[in-house]
Formats: C-alpha cells, structure tokens, sequence
C-alpha cells in the first residue's frame, strides 16, 4: 500500500472528560499531531480511530484517553481514508446514503432481486426438492394425507355400489399398467362431500406414491367410463412428474429453502396439512397440468385413438365450476387448472397430428 498523503484538518478538541471544545487542527502523515492552544501533541496514527461518516454530522476522530477530534474537512480526511484503506465498506454505505436516487436504485434492485426468488427461484428449488425425495416417505406421505382429509370430513367412504366400485377398479387397472415409473399405483373410490359442499366435490387427485382418489361426484358426473379413465392416466401424469410434491413445497416458501439448507426432510404430518392448500385449493401450475394432459393424451390416444372423453369431462368439470361461482368451495381443484378452453385447444391439436 502506497503511504497516504498528509494533510491537516480543522476542527474542535474534547478532552473527553468535559463538554467544553476547544478549536485545534490535527495533521494526519507518518504520525499524528494535534495542535491546540500553541501546543502541539503527538500520537501513533494506528492508535487514532476513526468514525464512519455520516451525512450532515461533523467527523470524529477518536483519540488515545478519550479525547476526541471533530472536523467538517470531509474531503481530506476522505481522500487520507481512501488512501489508509480505513473504513471501505462505510463508505460505500455512507455514499448511498448522501445520493438517494443510487439507495433508492440499490432498494430496488433488492426487491427484483427477492421477486425473481419467489418467481423463478422457489419453484425451482421445489423441483429439484421433489426429484431428490426418497421413494420411502412417499408412503407416508400417502398415509398421513389420506387421514387428514378423511379426518377433516374432505372426503368419506364411497357410496358407490359395490359392483360398480368392482368395474371402475378393474378398468383403472388398464390406466394402473400402462403409468409406469415403479410406483405402487392404487385407486381409491371415496365420497367428495361426506359433510356438505365443504369437499372436494366432484374431483380426482393424486398423492405422491401413486394413490389416485376419485370421488362420487366425479363418476356421477362422467357420461362414460372412457372419460373417467382419461382423467385417472392425468392423475398418474402428476404422479410419475412429482407435480404433487413439488407444489406442495413450492407452497412452504422460504421454509423449502431452510429444509434444503438443513438437509431435512418434511415431515408427513407437515405434508399432509399442506396439500389442501397447495394442491386442492391452489391447483397444479399451467406447465404441470399441460404436461399431466400430454400424458393422458397418449393413453387416451393409444387405447381409443382421441382424446375427445377428456376433453368432454374438463368441458363439463369448466361448467360445474361456473354454475358454483355464486357459492365457491375453496377446495374445488379444477378452478384453479389453466384455462379449460386451452387444455381443451391443445388436446384438439394432438388429436390433429
């Protein structure tokens, strides 16, 4: 480091023991000198501590004993500081506080900086959060959602017949060997509204580890069983994609982040009181449920050659959702999906290949 240059500051003497001050000059070079009242006081410049600025409020220069030094020659001292490597980081902070439109400009770009996080980064985070996940918590996962919305009267036990919840099973396991991905697939049939429309209502999802729950509702509403099955391989889609566990970290939030830092895992019983507001209520992102389509469209296509039962069904499903808009139940999934016109368009144009 270069040596700093010298140079002489005017100001005021307090000794430290009294408020009384007293005009003096210190001149800052190989060593200190303090000159006051014609007498002149030396002291190692390295003993000498110096006080970060601060905009509109005279310097202080604190001196050995107490005494201290005061001065509004900013520009000397400055340039001794630059020169000394005294008080870098200060200053900076310093001048950002003298120049509002650059602290304005910095608090601006913070708070890009933390929207693009929240945009771009926490969905990311989840992502990966959700292919890293061990398959040996999906099961509790399953388990311990499975009681909170049975426990939480979301769903209850199927008033299906037993003959028709036979047929339906049979049929889902065309759906059940076609999914892949090694998951333990299992469908299960349940009432979407054991305690009034507080349910899910007419509606399927699926958990983690390849539980499918369809509800009453749903199969009422279907006109065939073609489109039920349309809607199951969907469900295996967000499945076989980890589309359920990640939106429902993507649901902690900066909680995801302190998870992954410390290396632990999410407890099932977290999980589970998480998905009816990340998954139920929210609804999967547009890309997750675009891509849950592509896969439907491929069984749909290869069993009967179009996709039209699931468009019909997501048509119908649009309507339902409408025709409740005057009384909406926070747990209707299908709100939340892209626009249903959309999904419909874009299975017409893979029907169109």
């Amino acid at each position: 480091m270069t040596r700093p240059p010298a140079v002489t500051l005017r100001g005021v003497y307090f000794d430290g023991h009294s408020s009384r001050d007293r005009a003096a000059t210190l001149s800052l070079g190989e060593s200190a000198q303090l000159t006051l009242d014609g007498e002149s006081h030396a002291f190692a410049v390295a003993a000498l501590g110096v006080d970060p600025p601060v905009p509109g409020v005279r310097r202080v220069i604190r001196l050995p004993g107490g005494a201290r030094f005061e001065t509004t020659d900013f520009a000397p001292l400055l340039a001794w500081e630059r020169a000394s490597g005294r008080n870098r980081a200060l200053r900076g902070v310093a001048w950002l506080e003298a120049h509002w439109v650059s602290a304005l400009t910095a608090v601006g770009l913070a708070f890009a900086l933390l929207g693009g996080f929240i945009v771009w980064g926490i969905p990311a985070l989840a992502t990966q959060a959700a292919r890293v996940t061990p398959r040996g918590v999906l099961a509790s996962f399953d388990e311990q959602t499975l009681h909170f919305l049975e426990e939480q009267d979301f769903i209850g036990p199927s008033g299906l017949p037993r003959e028709r919840q036979a047929q339906l099973q049979r049929e889902f396991r065309q759906v059940q060997g076609w999914a892949g991905g090694g998951y333990p697939y299992r469908l299960l049939l349940r009432d979407g509204e054991p305690a009034g429309a507080a349910g899910v209502g007419a509606n399927a999802f699926a958990l983690p580890n390849g539980t499918i729950v369809m509800t009453d509702q749903l199969v009422a509403l279907a006109r065939s069983d073609r489109e039920l099955l349309g809607v199951l391989a969907h469900e295996t889609g967000h499945v076989t994609r980890r589309h359920g566990l990640a939106t429902v970290y993507q649901g902690l939030g900066l909680g995801l982040v302190t998870t992954l830092l410390t290396g632990d895992l999410v407890s099932a019983s977290t999980f589970a009181a998480a998905v009816p507001a990340a998954i139920l209520r929210g609804g999967y992102s547009r890309a997750a449920e675009s891509e849950a389509d592509r896969v439907s469209a491929d069984f749909m296509r290869g069993r009967y050659g179009t996709t039209k039962p699931l468009q019909d069904i997501l048509t119908r499903l649009e309507a339902g959702a409408d025709a409740r808009d005057s009384e909406p139940t926070w747990l209707d999934i299908f709100r939340s999906h892209p626009v249903t016109a959309d999904r419909v368009a874009a299975l017409k144009a893979l029907d169109a290949r």
